[in-house]
């Protein structure tokens, strides 16, 4: 597999808990992919994609490194993405 709907992928990285949430995060205009605005839940992600999440108080900026056939655990879901925010909260904190 080497795209996956938005909505779909946005489920399997557990950032939403249920899919239906992930289309109306997409349709209300919080989500962008390589800084352009996306409202269309079915719109394929492919992996090197940055998708940046705008949540109930912060925003995520994730980087597509992968894709599951099925939604699994908390471990499982982190390998889909990885975290471009991760290294520039590291370094405020020295």
């Amino acid at each position: 597999m080497d795209r996956q709907r938005l909505d779909k992928w946005l489920w399997h990285a557990r950032l939403v808990k249920a899919r239906t949430s992930a289309a109306e995060l997409v349709v209300s205009g919080h989500v962008r992919i390589n800084g352009a605005r996306e409202k269309s839940p079915g719109h394929a992600v492919k992996a090197g994609d940055v998708v940046t999440v705008a949540l109930d108080n912060s925003v995520r900026v994730l980087k597509v490194i992968g894709f599951a056939e099925r939604r699994g655990d908390a471990s499982s879901a982190r390998v889909l993405y990885e975290d471009l925010q991760a290294g520039n909260l590291q370094a405020g904190r020295e």
